[in-house]
């Protein structure tokens, strides 16, 4: 049985919740940022709201002409928000664009301070550590000792913007990073960074080679078992643009296993970290990048791309989530398992999935929306329970999130021309 939603927000601006990490770990704020739209990078402020009350408060205002948004929160306390931050100071030759932005990290209760996560250096010689262009959707592992993000670098785009290839990084605490200021936009950052996919410009058609790395998400609580009964104790799950037989896109599933000892991720494997004035920076040593997913003889091939959404892994890692077209065209949810083997479809209905996702804390089920509803998907059936009534407009397709105790589900409604912060309980 459905039951009515609660409204959270009301106030004439958009209300942008990320699609992961959007509740503070006691499960009783979520944290958003005020963009009119998802794809308007316009918003002042961080701010986050009551769940209980209403309350609302600012967690991070924008000055000097700088933007900021898509904010996620640690799973530790106290609370850390991590967001996109636009330029300050922007002018007609650096401004906010996909290789203009950086991370910043917020910790409570000191609010005013945000701290640079990605140093950034565009002068050659690069320095191993700092990024050369722009980070965004920054996401803590399920311990909150590192983030994930996705990259576009500014050194390739200034070269030849078909050169600029999206990839997957990771940050992590391992040391400060402080490159020589040789320009006027470079700066220091608190994290060691390094891009952890591979890409090519020109994938070999029907090879594993791919040319955009996104839409990634950490492996398991504490990673996945390997066949053999070893722990994998870091990976990252994500979408690859393949080439088919045909040159047509062929989006898979793929996944990074990466080193256990942070210090690893300063070694640099058969290519710079920093990359070099005519190469991207790539991955630390020990890096492994596998193809999961082999789907071009299906009749709908590819992992679907609309509705956008994240891979998504199980708690206990056995089984990364996505969405797939069934053979009548119609977008389902999947899973693969992360050592690979045949993807098994999980929900079966006439009707499509329509929006990214996220797993209950304790595995079992996943909130998604579906035929106009928020839904709860038994995983292990695939039979679909309303949690809200179906409604002529469906909800947002951003961010259906489950509250880390588990007991509500937010999610976003359009009302009057703005979206608007909605939970329900399971």
């Amino acid at each position: 049985m459905s039951q009515r939603d609660t409204q959270l927000t009301f106030d004439q601006r958009g209300h942008q919740l990320t699609n992961i990490n959007v509740w503070t770990p006691c499960s009783q704020w979520l944290a958003y940022d005020v963009r009119p739209s998802g794809a308007s990078f316009t918003g002042l402020t961080i701010e986050r709201v009551n769940v209980a009350s209403g309350e609302v408060q600012v967690v991070y205002r924008a000055e000097h002409g700088a933007h900021v948004g898509v904010v996620t929160v640690s799973p530790d306390a106290p609370a850390r928000y991590a967001f996109i931050h636009g330029p300050e100071h922007p002018d007609s030759h650096w401004h906010y664009d996909f290789h203009h932005r950086r991370g910043v990290i917020v910790s409570e209760p000191d609010r005013e301070l945000a701290v640079t996560l990605d140093a950034l250096d565009i002068t050659a010689p690069y320095t191993p550590g700092a990024l050369r262009g722009g980070s965004h959707v920054h996401v803590f592992s399920p311990d909150g000792s590192r983030l994930s993000f996705t990259y576009n670098d500014h050194v390739m785009h200034e070269r030849d913007p078909a050169l600029d290839l999206r990839n997957v990084g990771v940050a992590l605490p391992l040391r400060g990073v402080n490159p020589p200021k040789q320009h006027p936009r470079e700066y220091d950052g608190s994290h060691f960074c390094v891009l952890v996919s591979r890409t090519t410009p020109q994938p070999r058609p029907g090879s594993d080679e791919i040319n955009r790395a996104y839409e990634e998400g950490w492996v398991g609580n504490h990673g996945y078992l390997k066949p053999d009964g070893s722990r994998q104790r870091w990976a990252l799950a994500f979408i690859g643009d393949t080439l088919a037989e045909n040159g047509e896109k062929l989006p898979e599933v793929f996944i990074v296993d990466l080193p256990e000892n942070d210090a690893d991720y300063a070694k640099a494997g058969d290519e710079p970290l920093q990359g070099s004035e005519t190469r991207l920076p790539a991955p630390p040593r020990g890096v492994r990048q596998r193809r999961l997913t082999f789907t071009g003889a299906r009749r709908n091939p590819g992992v679907a791309t609309a509705p956008r959404h994240w891979l998504r892994s199980a708690p206990d890692g056995s089984q990364i989530a996505f969405l797939m077209k069934d053979d009548n065209g119609v977008a389902q949810l999947w899973t693969v398992s992360p050592n690979g083997g045949a993807p098994r479809q999980v929900t079966q209905g006439k009707h499509a999935v329509q929006s990214a996702f996220s797993w209950h804390p304790q595995g079992g089920h996943i909130a998604l929306v579906c035929d106009n509803s928020v839904m709860l998907c038994n995983m292990a059936t695939g039979a679909l329970r309303r949690l809200t009534p179906r409604s002529e407009q469906p909800p947002s397709g951003d961010a259906v999130v489950f509250s880390p105790d588990g007991k509500r589900v937010a999610f976003m409604r359009d009302v009057a021309g703005f979206s608007q912060i909605f939970i329900v309980e399971v």
